[in-house]
Parts: C-alpha cells; structure tokens; sequence
C-alpha cells in the first residue's frame, strides 16, 4: 500500500512539474537590438510578450511545442521547441509595407494590400528612420498627404484637396479617441496627441470615410496606435535639442524637446502606463510687410509711405479706414473746419497706422503633455480588457483662421473608458478644452490704437495736419503724435488692457470652455456567424457650447446639441477567396440638419494565387456636418465686417451694432445678412445685385476609385511594392465663405433692388461686410491620382518614390462670389533614400519634396503660393551597450524660406540632435 501512495505521489509530481515547465528565450531586430513588444503564443494556447531587453518566458506542458513570434509590420517566425533547455535567439524582419496588417479601412485585421481602399501607414521602424523632428511631422512624406505648418508643434494633416489650418473635414484619433478641439471640430497637429515613444503605428485613409467613421471623415481620417503597458513595458526617454533658424530673428534660437515613457506589467491582469512630453520653440514669425485689398483680399503693390490706405499683410490695426474728404465735409458742418475746408481735402481713403505682427505676440511656443493610462484583463489574457486613460494638454501658439490668433495657456483635457474584447469595443470619453490667455491680433492692433487715441480724434487731427501742411506724411505724424511705442511700458500697459478684455466688450480677448461628451460601440459578429464577417455600431456626442459671446452667439445664452449615428458592415470573399466584396451604410444624425445616409461598397481582385497583385475598385459616400463655427459663430473681423454661423437657429441668436459715417450707429441681426445681402463686385461695380445665400446644411461628397497594388519579386532577396489608385470626387451643397455686403439701413424688393434708403445707404459707405458660411450651388468636383514605388537599389539601400495629381474642377462663373479654397497644389514628387544599416549600428536617411505653385483662398488672405522643394535628413548611430540611438538631422537643408499660406510664418530650417534610450 505504501509503495503505491509513493508511486501515485511521484507521478503526480512529475504531472505537475510538467505542466509547470517554461521556455526562455530573447528576440532581436534585424541590427540584433533587443526587440520588446513582441507577441509570443504557443500551440498550446500560453502567450506571452517579450519585455524591454527582448525576453521572453513563456509555459509549455509538454515537448515539443510550437511557439510563433511575431509583431505587426514583421514577419511571423514559427519555431519548433523539443526540450526546455534549448537556446532560443529569435531575430524578427521586417516584412513588406503591403504585407502590414491595418485594421482601419474595415475596421477588422487585413494585410495592406487586401484593403478596400487606399491606405498610407508607418510603424515603429519607420519613426526611427524618420528624418523629421518628429513622427508627426514626418506623415508630410508619405503619398498623397499634405502638412501645413502653422508653428513647430501645430501641423494640419490633410489629403484629397480643400486644405485649412482649421481642417474639420479629416478626423484624427488616438486610440479611438477623437482629438478635435471642442470649439473648432479640428486637431491641432499632435498637440493632444501621443508621444513619439508612445506611437505603435498609424494608419491614414485618404478620401471619405464616413461609411464606418461618420461626420466629417470627409477628405481622410488619422488613426494612431499607441503601445500596450502589456506588451511594451519599462522606461524609455528622449532628448531633442538644436537650433530654429529663419531670416526674421537674424538669429538662430534654440528648441528643447523632452520625453519619457514608463510602462509597467504588475501581473498578467494588471498594467499601467504614463507619457510625458515637453518642447520650448521659437514658432515661425509671420512678417509679411506687403500690400492688400483688404480683409480676405489680395496682395496689391503698395508701402505705408506710397498708399494712405495701406493694409499690410501682417499688420493690424491698419484695417480701420475712412474717406477723408467725408469725414471733412461732416466736420465743416459740424463748425470744426472752415467753410470750404473739405474742398480741399482729397477724396482719398486713409488707414491708421496699425502695429505688425512681430509687436504683439511673444513667438515662444511651448507644449506640455501628460497622458497616463490604467489596463486591467480580468482573466489575464486579452480576451477582455478595460482600459482607463488621461489626458492632459498645455501650451502656447500662433493659429491663424479668419485672423491670426495667440493662444496662450491653452489647455486640453480627455477621459476615455474602455471596454474592448476579441470581436467589440465599448467607450466613453469626454473632451475639454479652455482657451487660456487667447486674443485675436486683428483686433488686439485695432484695440491698442483706439485706447492710445480714439478714431474720431485721430482723422480729426489728420485733416487739421493735412489742411495746415498739405502732406499726408507730415499729417500722419500729427496723429500720431503720443502713440503707444512698442517695447515701453505704455505700451505694454495698453497690450495688457486690451488682450484681457472680451472682443464682446470691445477688446481683443477670447474665453472658449466648450466641451463634449461622446460615446462609441462596435460588434463583430464573426464567431457567430461563418458565410460573412459582419459588423454593426454606433456613436453618440454631446456639445456644450460655451464662449461668453467671444467666438459663438452664446452671451448670456448656452449652446447645447446633440449628434448620433449607426452604422453596419458585411465583408464576403468569394471564388476561393480571390474576390472580396465590401458592403457599408451608416446613417447620421444632428439637431439642426436632417438625417443622412453613408453607403460604401468596395471590391478587392486577387490576380494570383498568393495574394499579391490586388486590383480593387469602390464606390464610397461621405459628409460634414457644419462646424460648430460654420453653425453658431458671431465673430467680429475687422471694422464692420463679421463672420457668422449660418444654421437657422443662430441667425435669430446673432445681433451687431454698426458704425454709420455720421457718427450714427445700426442694429443689424443675421436675418438681415440674408435679407439685405447684394454681391460685393455688383456694389462696387453700381448695379446692386441680391446674392443668393441660404443657412448652411450637411456638404456630402460621392467618390469613385480604382486602385492596384503589388507585391514583384525582382531576385530572392528583393522585391518591388507598387501601390496606384485614381479617384473622382463629385461634391455637392459644398460648404465654403461667401463675402456680401448689406446697406446699414433700408431693404430689398422683390426682385432684390435696393430700395432709396438702402441705396443712401451704399451711396454713403454706410455698409457692413459679412462672411458667410453657406452652401454653393456650383458643380464642383476633383479628381486625382497617386503612384507609390519602392524598393531595394545599390544592395541594401531602400528607395522610395511617390507622385501625387490634385485636380479641381469648378466654374467660377456658375457661383462668382463663392471661393472654393481648395488650396492644394496639382503636383507633388517625394522620394525616400536611406540605409538603416550602412555601417555598423550607423543608418541614414533622405527625404525630398517637391511641389509645384498653387492659389490659396481664405478669409483671411487670398494668394499664390510658390513652388518650393523640401530635403531634410538624418544620420543614426546605436550603441546597443546603452540602449540608446543618437540622431543628427536637419529639416529645409537648403535653408530657403517659405509660407505654406498667406500670411502665415516664413518656415526656415531645424537643425537637431536627439538621444533616445530605450526606444
């Protein structure tokens, strides 16, 4: 009996022993760095990821076992195990671009080149060879996306055409989590956004997909990953510093750019992450002297000196004008001037002088970010996990929209809970943002002078300077006589005074605490059902608007609306899988415009047995909701010249008092910039006719596209990616400003003739200028075309190419008065050359960009903006003993300066270097 206790109690040990065996192993990349993040799963069922130094433990029952080692953007390798005590040394590759794994065209995993739709994408390799300062900043080289620069973190991604620093037709997210601003329904570049240590890859769609992502997934949509604490666990860091060099400091200024990222794994069902990032940069300075037509006019020749009525780009202030010969004929009635004075006078329209740009704003951009994340997996696999995150933004820009703006202490917050699982996801977020110490510089410049000395007193005393000397120079300098002198305290003072009151209360000031709530759901039901792969889902949003009447017609009175949409999806392969069908609809819905329908249908053709030459064609819908800008603003623009939201609702919320040249004020209301509109040429040409405006509604498009992508062996070790695609863009109700002009008193008849008062009215410059959010009923469409090649050249040397055709299609002449502002130039050439391994732990990489000039229509400024090209670089060195990768690199190497729009900062060059530990 004894014997057979102690026979059943060494078996069951030796069972036990078994079952509690592991396997160690380490995985490197292919320069034989430690690779973390790996996925590592046996054919048992046990996973496990390998940590910061590349190792991995992972359990095993029994011998032998099979143990696959992969990571998305490298090839899957498949070991066979035979005993516990063998050494394993796994070295992951790279796989092809096309071969990558995106899971954004369908919301499911798919290799790149059996998307529906085009896709652009980079990972962890590709931000390492990155030659910009920044991952972000890199995404400008990929194929058909376009970056405008507003300052060193602000840049707005875009693709497909009609480009904005203010861009609300792409979406950006981060894990599913929206970045907009809540006032604006636009990113502001990565200022919300993840760190670089933190990014496991991002996708791009270019062109609409509001199908599966809805409203204003218009002309593309961001998507970035960033890196599980289970997955990617320890500490990294980085430190970036150089020099910002542009011809309008006549200096080059230092930049300082800081991060960490510490993750840890306490347990199989329990991590945790934090990120933190931190950059101090002079921003571009927009010194632009030149000449304009006015407000969202044209740069016309001219100097302060040689035009009395100048209006430079850059300065403000210059914006009040007046006829001098009315103002004299009203103070000769008045008895301020002699009888016959006013003739005299010439009939000349006069400028104050205004301050420039360079004098009001402080250029030292700052960037603080803080996000932090816990994860919890019930069952300690992921299966189930529920994740919890902040995220925290704070900073100092210039931003330029209808005007440029300074926006100082900013400040962003984001909470996301989130369920996700195998086949769903389920979360919640709220969004915040507080505009800080923000002002308007059109109205900041405007402000200082009027508190230095009143409108009124100032012509008054130029005319009494003109009519004593004869000189427009000598009365200028009459007038302003005592004018607060940038860099004195008086002046500094009066900056103060102006910058903290409200533009509602007459000061330059802007208060925005707008927020939102918003809620999003997804269910795969492919474990429940085999013939298809089927998805349905849904979102919610809740604004609540909020900017004391400085941006929107919520004085005294809050903005409040709701948005939801559902969407379905079903994915079927068909001919032994050589023919993919895709089908989408999703239905969307806002308080003040009616419900719409998204369609998508999409079809990918294998042409070979392998998968690897894909033709595929697709037919997609999309739409944007106005912003809450377009919807809801009461903006004030310049002297008698405002920019309102144009919704039903808000034209009933929206009333402005006007100045008349008799020293008369009118109260006009939105109805009335609808009722009394007339077109700007008909005015200024003497025939007055009505323009044809309506309250802004949903702008949807409807684009074809065909595309092909393959994967070409050229030898064994080589191969050719080729990615082409064509679309066509038909638009229609497309939502873009339209300039009118309204009489400060009388009406229209029926036929839209201004009746005597309102001709007075215009026959005495008694008018009001309003931008005008509304929908065109021009035929506008585009059309464009994008060819991506690379491969190996010279053995191991990576090249790259890429051509990119952006086409509008609009006749002026169907819709005069409505700009399109598609601001996108026609063509654009990249190319890529580089050697992530050209000497030992040494790599190197080029980019260049070329693209030719383009019009560029805003309502702030309208004109041309030159060709230009683009080489920026960089040289790695490793030091595996350290963990560390050294950096050296410069953006604009051929330090030739450039505006990205009118009026926006001159862009010189960046030189840096960077220390990344643990990347």
């Amino acid at each position: 009996m004894v014997r057979k206790l102690l026979a059943l109690f060494f078996s069951l040990s030796t069972f036990f022993a078994i079952a509690q065996t592991e396997v160690s192993g380490l995985v490197f990349d292919e320069y034989l760095e430690p690779f973390p993040g790996v996925s590592i799963r046996s054919s048992e069922g046990e996973s496990a990821t390998s940590n910061i130094d590349g190792e991995f433990t992972i359990k095993v029952k029994k011998f032998p076992v099979t143990i696959n080692v992969s990571l998305v953007g490298f090839q899957t390798e498949v070991l066979q195990i035979s005993d516990a005590s063998e050494e394993i040394n796994v070295i992951l590759k790279e796989t092809f671009v096309l071969d990558q794994v995106v899971v954004s065209a369908s919301r499911t995993p798919e290799r790149i080149i059996e998307s529906p739709v085009t896709i652009e994408r980079i990972g962890i390799a590709d931000i390492k060879r990155n030659t910009s300062v920044s991952f972000y900043d890199g995404l400008v080289n990929l194929k058909g996306i376009d970056s405008y620069e507003a300052n060193y973190g602000f840049k707005s991604i875009n693709s497909r055409g009609f480009s904005t620093f203010d861009n609300t037709r792409f979406v950006q997210l981060v894990d599913g989590v929206e970045t907009s601003i809540p006032a604006t329904n636009f990113s502001v570049g990565n200022l919300v956004g993840p760190s670089e240590l933190d990014v496991k890859n991002v996708e791009i769609l270019p062109g609409a997909s509001s199908a599966l992502y809805g409203a204003n997934a218009f002309n593309g949509i961001l998507l970035m990953r960033t890196k599980s604490p289970f997955e990617f666990d320890g500490v990294s860091t980085y430190v970036k510093s150089g020099f910002i060099s542009q011809e309008a400091t006549e200096k080059s200024d230092l930049f300082y750019d800081v991060g960490a990222r510490m993750a840890y794994k306490f347990s199989d069902k329990f991590a945790g992450k934090v990120n933190f990032t931190y950059f101090d940069a002079e921003e571009w300075h927009a010194n632009d002297l030149s000449n304009t037509s006015g407000i969202a006019g044209v740069v016309i020749p001219g100097t302060r000196e040689s035009d009395t009525n100048y209006d430079g780009v850059n300065v403000y202030g210059d914006e009040v004008s007046a006829n001098i010969n009315e103002i004299a004929q009203l103070l000769e009635l008045g008895g301020l001037i002699p009888a016959g004075a006013s003739a005299l006078v010439p009939n000349v329209d006069v400028s104050r002088t205004g301050y420039a740009e360079t004098d009001l704003v402080n250029y030292d951009g700052y960037n603080m970010k803080f996000d932090g994340s816990l994860h919890y997996r019930p069952w300690g696999d992921d299966r189930i996990e529920v994740i919890l995150n902040s995220r925290f933004s704070r900073g100092n820009n210039i931003y330029q929209g209808s005007n440029r703006f300074s926006q100082k202490d900013y400040y962003v917050e984001q909470y996301k809970l989130e369920v996700l699982g195998k086949n769903f996801f389920l979360r919640g977020y709220y969004t915040g943002n507080d505009s800080g110490q923000s002002t308007d510089l059109r109205f900041l410049g405007i402000g200082i002078d009027e508190l230095n000395k009143p409108s009124s007193q100032w012509y008054g005393e130029y005319i009494g300077a003109f009519l004593a000397t004869g000189s427009h120079a000598a009365a200028r300098n009459v007038a302003d006589a005592n004018r607060f002198v940038p860099g004195t305290q008086a002046f500094e003072n009066a900056l103060n005074t102006v910058a903290s009151t409200p533009i509602s209360n007459g000061g330059a000031g802007i208060t925005d605490v707008t927020s939102y709530y918003h809620g999003d759901a997804n269910y795969n039901f492919r474990d429940l059902i085999d013939w298809a792969e089927i998805q349905v889902g849904g979102s919610f949003r809740r604004h609540l608007v909020n900017s004391n009447g400085t941006l929107f017609t919520d004085l005294g009175s809050q903005i409040t609306f709701d948005n939801y949409g559902f969407y379905t999806q079903i994915q079927k392969k068909f001919l032994n899988d050589k023919l993919k069908f895709t089908g989408s609809v999703r239905y969307d819905k806002s308080k003040n415009f009616e419900g719409n329908f998204s369609p998508r249908i999409a079809l990918n053709y294998a042409l070979d047995e392998n998968n690897d030459h894909i033709l595929r064609a697709s037919y997609q819908t999309g739409f944007r909701n106005p912003s809450i800008l377009e919807q809801y603003s009461g903006l004030r623009i310049g002297p008698n010249r405002f920019s309102i939201g144009t919704a039903e609702e808000n034209l009933d919320r929206f009333v402005a008092i006007t100045a008349n040249n008799d020293g008369t004020t009118s109260t006009i209301t939105g109805r009335d910039a609808f009722s009394r509109a007339l077109l700007p040429s008909s005015v200024f040409a003497g025939a007055p006719v009505r323009a044809n405006v309506s309250p802004v509604k949903p702008e949807t498009v409807t684009s074809y596209e065909l595309g092909y992508r393959s994967i070409i062996g050229i030898n064994d070790d080589n191969i050719l990616e080729l990615d082409i695609n064509g679309y066509y863009n038909q638009y229609q109700d497309f939502v873009a400003f339209k300039d009118v002009i309204i009489p400060n008193y009388g009406s229209l008849d029926a036929n839209g003739q201004p009746d005597a008062l309102a001709l007075g009215a215009l026959a005495a410059g008694d008018i009001t200028a309003f931008n005008l959010n509304t929908n065109s009923l021009a035929d506008i469409s585009s059309y464009g075309f994008g060819l991506g090649a690379s491969t190996k050249v010279f053995g191991n040397f990576n090249f790259g190419l890429n051509y990119t055709l952006s086409k509008l299609i609009f006749d002026q002449d169907s819709d005069p008065e409505f700009n399109p502002g598609f601001n996108t130039p026609e063509h654009q050439v990249k190319v890529s050359f580089g050697n992530p391994k050209l000497f030992k732990n040494i790599g190197f990489n080029i980019n260049a960009r070329w693209q030719d000039s383009f019009l560029w229509e805003s309502s702030f400024l309208t004109g041309v903006i030159d060709s230009r090209t683009v080489i920026d670089a960089q040289l790695n060195y490793r030091i595996p003993v350290l963990k560390s990768r050294f950096k050296i690199g410069a953006t604009n190497l051929t330090g030739e300066e450039y505006v990205v729009a009118p009026g926006s900062g001159s862009i010189g060059s960046v030189y840096y270097i960077s220390w990344t530990i643990n990347d």
